[in-house]
């Protein structure tokens, strides 16, 4: 898996009634991309991601 700094992303929920968690990447402290990312959610909350099978990254494209 590879992101960068800007990149949103999202963590979907495990379970029927949990909901998708949404953020943006902050800090990317793997070489070339590579996790982990420091990650600051939605809701204020900022923690260090492993990205795991529910981890999805949106690409910010770079302007042209």
């Amino acid at each position: 898996m590879k992101a960068a700094q800007g990149d949103r992303i999202t963590i979907r929920g495990k379970t029927v009634e949990s909901s998708d968690r949404h953020g943006q990447i902050i800090e990317v402290h793997g070489a070339d991309g590579a996790p982990p990312y420091v990650v600051r959610f939605d809701d204020g909350h900022q923690t260090t991601v492993i990205p795991g099978g529910d981890f999805i990254v949106d690409r910010i494209q770079p302007p042209h």
